[in-house]
């Protein structure tokens, strides 16, 4: 399914090279106030345009076509339009029948039959995290005094992130990167100790980003390397501060009143210059692909206003949640 949530539910739709792409979010609360520039900001953050990024230009203004009246939302189910123009179809023409690795063009084909549509990546393209941004903005609107802030640390392997950047260019290939998140002001005891933890929603969100491949809190897999003694975050007084934060601001699955601190790791983008050699099944062999069309040299340049989006969304969750009990 495309849809998630349990209270503010969000459901994504379109194709990358479709009319358009959108949500729609049920549940959000009636009485919010919203307007179209509320949006720019994050939504110029996920633009291509940068170095190392897609030539493709869109304009990815929002259409609000549901859930919003007179500058606030109604509380029926709020629907969020972009359209797609700069559109390239013919780069793609091949791929039906020799499917780019890396990508999800074999499993899709296999999936639906072949009748999925494969231009662009279709409904699995990275340009479906616009509509997860836009959910975001609206969920940032509800929380308004929770602060999401997300970086990208490394690129490459590398500190130095546009040179590293410009050499994957130059070489024909590309590169992914460590993002990392940090939310503040979050109350003590949002979440659930098993399956809706916290680190569970936040996972699944994050792995719905195209490209992500691992996440981690606080001090991740370098716990693994440390005794209990370094590990614990002692407590300091009666909030719940500590004077640590390997935990990354979840303890037993539940918020604990420090700040959230999470990292993702993005792989380098399928789509690259070099030649590949790949099952052809028009030819029922392997041989060369060459692909074509425009895509990014690190798509982690984009990441971490998606991952902003993403922390919102299951945090107003949480916050929707706590309020029904």
């Amino acid at each position: 399914m495309n849809t998630f949530g349990r209270i503010f539910r969000i459901s994504i739709f379109g194709e990358s090279h479709g009319a358009m792409i959108g949500v729609t979010i049920d549940g959000c609360p009636h009485g919010i106030p919203l307007r179209i520039e509320d949006f720019i900001s994050d939504l110029e953050r996920r633009k291509s345009g940068a170095v190392g990024t897609t030539p493709r230009q869109e304009d990815d203004l929002p259409e609000i076509v549901s859930g919003w009246f007179n500058g606030f939302t109604t509380g029926t189910p709020l629907t969020i339009v972009f359209k797609n123009a700069d559109t390239r179809s013919s780069d793609y023409a091949d791929l039906k029948e020799h499917p780019r690795p890396g990508h999800a063009d074999f499993v899709a084909r296999q999936k639906f039959g072949g009748f999925n549509d494969y231009r662009g990546g279709g409904h699995f393209s990275g340009r479906l995290t616009l509509a997860l941004v836009a959910a975001g903005v609206v969920a940032k609107k509800i929380l308004h005094n929770i602060s999401i802030n997300a970086l990208l640390i490394e690129a490459g392997g590398k500190s130095d992130i546009m040179q590293a950047v410009i050499d994957a260019k130059e070489q024909g290939d590309s590169i992914g990167g460590i993002v990392e998140c940090r939310a503040g002001y979050i109350s003590v005891g949002y979440g659930e100790p098993f399956f809706d933890s916290v680190e569970s929603v936040i996972s699944h969100l994050a792995f719905s980003i195209p490209a992500i491949k691992g996440i981690e809190f606080g001090s991740g897999f370098s716990a693994a390397k440390m005794l209990g003694s370094q590990h614990n975050d002692p407590i300091v007084d009666e909030s719940g501060k500590t004077s640590s934060y390997n935990a990354g601001g979840i303890t037993g699955g539940l918020t604990n009143g420090n700040e959230l601190v999470f990292r993702v790791a993005v792989k380098p983008t399928s789509s690259i210059s070099k030649a590949q050699q790949t099952f052809n099944f028009t030819n029922g062999k392997v041989d060369e692909l060459k692909v074509e069309g425009r895509h990014d040299t690190c798509i982690a340049l984009r990441v971490p206003v998606v991952l902003e989006a993403i922390t919102a969304i299951a945090l107003v969750d949480f916050t929707l949640v706590t309020r029904k009990k």
